[in-house]
């Protein structure tokens, strides 16, 4: 993983003028060295360049608070910094200053949290054996980072560096809440089900709660960015980011459906069938290929939210189908813990729109309240389905957590 930062800063730092120059946009040759440079730091809230190995041992050893605190903080400082800088600098230097941030935080937390020191050695026999399982891991990798980075590179290619800013800024609000806290969640199990393999009831049981989990935590969040992100942008980032709001919404849905997505990849690599994983990830990049050109060439960057959104969706219904297989389990049984949550945020959803039809000056006072109110509404609804349907996500809580 050093390695590959390394070859990839060197690569960015190095090429930064060219790939510019492919993108006709000069001025953004300076943007990739930083980003090269952050990448010597590791990922915000993952692994590689210099940052501390040793934080696998939480996944390895179920230690979810200190996993959950590590990932939590890299990504609440790239979130809280790249909004900060974007109401503050206006400019697509707001990205860079997350990531550049995330990354960082991520850095110093990893040698905090945890005693490990890294130190070079080399096993030919280890890799060996690890690669029989990793090399569908890695090819996960390469393809999902197509998916993920590959519409960044046709905006700017095809729409220009002004769009793509816009498109980067609509993602990251729209994606990295619902997502990355949730993602927390999903690699914390891939432990857990790799213990519970040969026990098909209780590997059921831990994915249903972590489905339900999951759904309750990230349903509200992509319900509120979605209804509430034209108030959002004017409010906090100005008029002149109106135009990534349709897209915004579109990338809503995206970062819904990748948060339950994120919790079939575990049940793959625990039960020992990554490949499913390497598979669906081809398919998702080929149907993105296929309509990310007319989609984008006809509704701009809201076409690209489209063309991201579609081939997602049907991978993940794929991979579901993939999952109630393994853990032998009913479509109600998956269904229940979706439905819910999504009952909830749906009533929430129709009632700030109703609100806001009717009062339209929407000031950041009333936006701190709509917030709030949506918040207890939510809870309010979760406690009436616990009484009328047995939906306890209190208790589920608490037993996850222990």
């Amino acid at each position: 993983m050093l390695i590959r930062n390394i070859a990839l800063f060197a690569i960015l730092f190095l090429g930064a003028p060219y790939i510019a120059y492919f993108f006709e946009a000069p001025e953004a040759s300076l943007l990739m060295r930083v980003i090269g440079i952050s990448l010597l730091f590791g990922s915000s809230g993952g692994i590689g360049g210099f940052a501390n190995i040793g934080i696998l041992y939480f996944q390895k050893e179920l230690e979810f608070n200190k996993q959950f605190i590590y990932r939590l903080t890299g990504t609440l400082a790239n979130f809280v910094v790249a909004v900060s800088s974007a109401i503050i600098l206006k400019s697509v230097w707001a990205l860079v200053f997350g990531l550049l941030a995330g990354n960082i935080v991520s850095f110093f937390v990893g040698y905090l949290i945890h005693p490990y020191r890294p130190r070079l050695n080399f096993d030919f026999d280890k890799a060996r054996e690890l690669f029989g399982f990793g090399k569908w891991i890695l090819g996960s990798s390469v393809l999902v980072f197509l998916i993920t980075q590959g519409d960044d590179i046709f905006v700017g290619k095809l729409l220009g560096a002004a769009m793509l800013g816009f498109y980067q800024m609509a993602y990251r609000i729209s994606n990295a809440p619902a997502t990355e806290i949730t993602h927390v969640i999903s690699q914390v199990t891939f432990p857990a089900y790799s213990k519970l393999q040969d026990n098909i009831p209780k590997l059921r049981e831990a994915y249903l709660k972590t489905l339900q989990l999951t759904a309750f935590l990230s349903f509200p969040i992509a319900g509120l960015i979605f209804i509430l992100a034209p108030d959002f942008t004017k409010i906090f980032l100005g008029e002149q980011w109106m135009p990534m709001v349709p897209a915004m919404q579109v990338l809503t849905l995206y970062g819904a459906i990748r948060a339950i997505g994120a919790t079939t990849g575990p049940v793959f690599q625990g039960v020992g069938k990554p490949s499913i994983l390497t598979k669906l990830a081809v398919i998702q990049l080929v149907m993105m290929i296929v309509i990310i050109y007319p989609l984008t060439n006809k509704f701009g960057i809201f076409g690209t939210a489209v063309a991201i959104v579609l081939p997602n969706l049907i991978t993940q219904i794929i991979a579901g189908i993939k999952v109630l297989t393994i853990i032998k389990c009913d479509g109600y049984q998956f269904i229940r813990p979706l439905l819910f949550p999504f009952i909830s945020i749906s009533i929430v959803i129709l009632s700030l729109y109703i609100f806001i039809s009717i009062q339209r000056n929407i000031n950041i006072t009333i936006f701190i309240i709509l917030i709030f109110l949506s918040g207890l509404t939510y809870l309010g609804m979760s406690y009436l389905f616990k009484k009328t349907f047995d939906y306890d996500i209190v208790k589920m809580l608490s037993k996850l957590l222990r």
